[in-house]
């Protein structure tokens, strides 16, 4: 059941700030750079476990670069989103990614944030017991379903408080933004210059609130809204996606590989629920041998949604699972879940939770979350309930450590913030008021599908960003692409 978390899916929220922020801070940690393959260097540095005590116990970040190939600026930090999504693994993508002027001027450097992949990371149940997880019913229409949901849920966040008991209070993004200072100065650069997508943007806007003059030039890019409950994100999420699928609906019709019996994209939607609804009771099969669950339909449903390029797949994956083969269904959720093909998963679903509940200050209720998933269904009836449950873990979560702040990174350089008008994972709406909460925030949107904009197709986004990203310069606020 991983929430829309990797989601890209899913991610976080109210931030904080505290006295320690302010401090004096310690002398820069220096990076031992090494060379690790494909032009890449990497490093590891070291962090204070609780940045209200440097001097305590530390742990380490993974960091990696890929160094600039002309008349270097500096660095471009980047983050994937998630929470879970390794900056290793993105940076890694970065000559397929950023343009060739954006590699040419600055060293594109990744990290693991903490408790996430190669960085100290938090894991908290075996291969199997995550699979089962992923694959139980999240969406209960009894109370015996309901119970074992929530019984899962409470054995998932005790298992993450007894593998990681000192790690996890201290994995909230305030946290991590933190780290992202320290990182900064360990590579020698005055200001930050920032790239993030999804829940990179919630860590982005939370590094220029708490180090507003150590901004240079930060894109944020499918935003975050910090300003919602957890409950509000979630439904706005499964809105969002429902809205995506309206569109990939309305184009499928026009095809004729179309698995769809319907005519229009609302009663394309009710097919999909009704889909899901047969699932639900009588998995699909798949040709792994592993039953195909409503959840695992759901999520292999979600994923091609993500990218407009990936439409026709789920065109096929839907016409397979209507004649009852999930095969193309659970591919696509294994890539969402980070599951490959020998059973194993990274940690993205377990780093991913722990982060969103260590940022939400007010988890809710098991009967409070049932009648907002109740909610949810019906505002979004194909994913509101899925996505709604999905936060269920922190329910059982230790508190958050600290309280809730508007972000606002008053005194900050120019922010360039990028909404999507379709976006599944991240509403346009989410930018649209980051941009609005940023004291120095410039709304650019992108007319288009797809979850983000930047490196999308659009040549149009693309030259702004970049050109952003050089000079400092932001497009006029409002420009549409």
């Amino acid at each position: 059941m991983a929430t829309v978390w990797c989601r890209a899916l899913l991610a976080a929220l109210m931030l904080l700030t505290s006295g320690c922020a302010s401090a004096q801070p310690p002398a820069p940690a220096t990076l031992a750079w090494s060379d690790c393959g494909d032009d890449f260097e990497c490093a590891r540095l070291r962090v204070p476990l609780d940045h209200a005590q440097p001097a305590g116990e530390h742990i380490e970040i993974s960091v990696i670069r890929l160094p600039a190939g002309g008349d270097r600026i500096g660095s471009l930090v980047i983050n994937p989103g998630g929470p879970g999504g390794s900056g290793i693994d993105y940076a890694r993508a970065a000559p397929a990614m950023l343009s060739q002027d954006i590699r040419e001027r600055f060293d594109i450097v990744g990290f693991d944030p903490r408790g996430v992949g190669a960085s100290t990371p938090i894991k908290c149940l075996t291969d199997d017991q995550l699979s089962a997880f992923i694959a139980l019913d999240a969406t209960p229409d009894t109370q015996p379903e309901q119970s074992a949901l929530e019984q899962a849920s409470k054995d998932f966040a005790q298992a993450c408080q007894a593998s990681s008991p000192k790690l996890l209070p201290h994995v909230s993004t305030t946290n991590a933004a933190r780290d992202m200072d320290l990182l900064r100065a360990a590579l020698g650069d005055e200001k930050l210059t920032y790239l993030g997508k999804s829940y990179g943007t919630l860590l982005g806007a939370t590094y220029a609130h708490l180090f507003p003059g150590k901004v240079r030039a930060l894109v944020l890019d499918g935003a975050m809204d910090p300003a919602i409950t957890r409950q509000r994100l979630n439904l706005d999420q499964a809105k969002g996606f429902e809205t995506a699928f309206r569109a990939y609906a309305k184009d499928c019709l026009t095809t004729q590989s179309c698995p769809f019996t319907s005519k229009t994209p609302e009663h394309a939607l009710a097919e999909m629920s009704e889909l899901l609804r047969r699932t639900d009771k009588d998995p699909l099969t798949s040709e792994t041998g592993r039953p195909v669950t409503e959840a695992l339909a759901t999520l292999g449903a979600l994923t091609p949604l993500y990218d407009r390029n990936s439409w026709p797949a789920l065109s096929e994956s839907l016409a397979e699972a209507q004649k009852g083969n999930g095969t193309l269904l659970l591919s696509s959720a294994d890539q969402l879940v980070g599951r490959a093909d020998d059973g194993t998963y990274s940690n993205q679903t377990e780093s991913g939770m722990a982060i969103t509940c260590a940022d939400t200050p007010t988890p809710p209720s098991t009967s409070a979350l049932a009648q907002a998933a109740t909610k949810a269904a019906q505002a979004a009836p194909v994913f509101g309930s899925y996505v709604m449950w999905s936060i269920l873990p922190c329910t059982f979560w230790p508190p958050a450590p600290e309280p809730p702040a508007t972000l606002r990174a008053a005194g900050a350089a120019p922010i360039l913030v990028l909404g999507t008008r379709r976006d599944p994972a991240t509403p346009y709406q989410w930018s649209q008021s980051l941009a609005d909460q940023l004291e120095s925030g410039t709304l650019l949107t992108y007319e288009g599908d797809g979850h983000t904009a930047y490196g999308s197709g659009s040549t149009c986004i693309d030259t702004h960003v970049d050109h952003y990203l050089i000079t400092r310069t932001t497009p006029r606020d409002g420009t549409r692409c």
